[in-house]
């Protein structure tokens, strides 16, 4: 220890948290008496609600904004729309926006990962076309098993995400050149199998086909479904939570205290129950919608709690720091691409389930374009390092409320397209804006 510092951590509990203090003697002056310096997650929450607002003002003048641009967005989409023709909020509505948004979503799942990395992947509308055409092959003209065929068109895309990242990590060729290629390449097989006719149908009684479609998994239960999945939500939060708080307070670091937990779990328990109400008031909860939720919660948890997640943030935050710190990052780049191959296969079998066929269009038109603003609208970075998975559906509220929105104002489909582009613009300005803002506070 140094003659002209020395530290010594105290720990000691108060108003329910560890708080970590670190007495420090000024350098100047040894014998002075330290000073101590504590953690100011600690103040913020010993100061109640206005620490916290104090918190929130400081982080959004330091660029800090996280998801709360759209939400705002959100809200104010909602707001215009619900004024202009009063069915936009209806039950059946809402049920429509849920039950559309889940197969482009799974597209903007593994785009997430990709644009963590600051890369961008423009195959995945067509490996999505392509894996439902592998499944309509194998059931309709083979006659294989339907589980078993949605296996092999899963586990293509996982390939094809393999195959582009092999050749963007071990090759060195640009993710952009890679993935447009296979934009062309798989476009091309896709209708090649489809052949003349460019559609193949799929049999409603299909088991995986049948799942994605409209249906619920709790079939004339649907409305008990949907509160039973909300409680299912709320307890899972609720008891990760205390889990937290209990494996924290045994590490002796900071940690949440109960109080706040439980008000967080109060305002989940309204919004999920709330959304469960008015789904029930239309057709339930499709299938389509589970997946695609429980698919964000284990993702989420990849990202945040596994070292795995940590990896993808860190190759994303600076590629030559994560490779000095050990981090295969070739492994982690392929890795990444092979999950959104996986997940552009799943959307693509949301696609057949909704059509019940596979066709020429599949994954095409404004698919790919609709995915990656989902996940950029939601606050992923285009510039990596930063977003979560969350913002596949954070977006794809917002790009189908708008589209939806529109349908019910009779609106062209031009018009659609200009100020999706428009929100898509805004959200990349607000993120570079809050790049600078973090960079001038020394937080970039």
């Amino acid at each position: 220890m140094s003659d002209t510092s020395k530290t010594e951590k105290v720990s000691t509990e108060k108003a329910g948290v560890v708080e970590d203090q670190t007495t420090v003697a000024p350098a100047d002056d040894p014998t002075a008496a330290p000073v101590a310096v504590v953690d100011p997650r600690l103040l913020v929450r010993e100061e109640g609600l206005k620490g916290y607002w104090t918190e929130f003002k400081r982080k959004v003048k330091g660029g800090e904004l996280g998801q709360l641009p759209v939400v705002v967005g959100l809200i104010v989409i909602w707001t215009i729309f619900q004024l202009k023709n009063d069915l936009f909020l209806s039950a059946d509505n809402l049920s429509s926006i849920s039950y559309f948004l889940s197969a482009t979503g799974m597209l903007a799942i593994g785009l997430v990962f990709v644009l963590l990395l600051g890369e961008i992947d423009l195959s995945v509308g067509s490996v999505s076309g392509l894996a439902s055409t592998i499944f309509a092959v194998f059931v309709v003209t083979h006659g294989m098993n339907e589980w078993l065929a949605l296996f092999l068109a899963i586990l293509t895309g996982i390939g094809i995400g393999v195959l582009h990242g092999w050749f963007f990590a071990k090759v060195g060729v640009p993710a952009f050149v890679v993935t447009l290629a296979g934009f062309l390449g798989w476009n091309g097989l896709m209708l090649w199998l489809l052949g003349d006719s460019g559609t193949i149908n799929i049999p409603d009684d299909s088991g995986p086909v049948h799942i994605l479609g409209q249906g619920s998994f709790f079939m004339d239960q649907a409305i008990i479904g949907a509160y039973l999945l909300a409680g299912l939500g709320v307890a899972s939060m609720l008891v990760g939570s205390l889990m937290e708080q209990r494996r924290r307070k045994s590490a002796g670091v900071p940690f949440r205290p109960t109080s706040e937990i439980l008000l967080r779990v109060g305002l989940l328990a309204v919004a999920s129950f709330a959304a469960a109400a008015v789904l029930n008031n239309a057709a339930g909860v499709s299938n389509s919608l589970v997946i695609f939720l429980a698919a964000l919660v284990i993702v989420d948890f990849v990202l945040r709690r596994t070292t795995f997640g940590r990896k993808v943030f860190a190759v994303g935050g600076g590629i030559e720091a994560a490779r000095r710190a050990g981090i295969n990052v070739a492994a982690i780049r392929i890795s990444v691409f092979a999950i959104a191959g996986g997940f552009a296969a799943i959307g693509g079998m949301f696609f057949a389930g909704q059509t019940a066929s596979a066709t020429l269009n599949a994954g095409g038109g404004n698919t790919l374009m609709l995915a990656i603003a989902a996940a950029v609208i939601g606050g992923t970075s285009l510039f990596g390092g930063r977003g979560t998975v969350w913002s596949a559906l954070l977006g794809m509220l917002v790009i189908q409320s708008i589209q939806t929105g529109l349908d019910l104002l009779n609106m062209n489909t031009s018009i659609q397209y200009m100020i999706t582009g428009g929100v898509l613009l805004g959200a990349v300005v607000i993120d570079s804006v809050s790049r600078k803002s973090q960079k001038a506070a020394g937080r970039g």
